[in-house]
């Protein structure tokens, strides 16, 4: 993205600085989409796609492993290899809603961010009573799951 240069006749310090981008001016209709891919990067990117795909469902389904950023991946990589699939992918009802967020305001609603840490703890919660593990492998969850959490704690909220 090109930023504006500022006139040379500003002097303080603060003019050699630009203020940070404005999250709505990301996808400004006169932006252009990314090229598409082809001959082998596009096997690797559709490669990549079906990958993050599945480690973002096993995200959803799993503590400790992340489902957002495996998901925004991979509607990197479609926007580049069929765009067809991630609009497909944009409209699902189950990720659609969140990387429609990220995508046009940069952030997740906060219900979203309540939800998922809700899951994480019920999930973390329901493994350490319930099975069998010793002390070190519950401690670890424990840890991976704060960890996760921290992260959901630290992404932009949008309203």
């Amino acid at each position: 993205m090109i930023r504006p240069v500022r006139p040379n006749n500003e002097s303080s310090a603060s003019a050699n600085r630009l203020p940070p981008e404005p999250l709505s001016s990301r996808s400004a209709p006169d932006q252009k989409p990314p090229q598409l891919v082809h001959g082998v990067k596009r096997v690797c990117y559709l490669s990549g796609a079906g990958l993050c795909f599945l480690l973002g469902v096993l995200g959803a389904l799993l503590p400790g492993l992340p489902a957002t950023p495996f998901l925004l991946l991979t509607s990197f990589f479609l926007v580049r290899t069929s765009p067809r699939w991630n609009a497909a992918l944009l409209r699902s009802r189950l990720f659609g809603p969140i990387l429609r967020d990220w995508q046009e305001n940069g952030g997740i609603r906060p219900h979203v961010k309540l939800k998922a840490v809700i899951f994480v703890v019920a999930a973390v919660g329901l493994t350490v009573t319930f099975s069998s593990l010793s002390l070190w492998p519950k401690v670890s969850v424990g840890v991976l799951a704060g960890v996760g959490i921290g992260v959901i704690a630290r992404l932009p909220s949008v309203e």
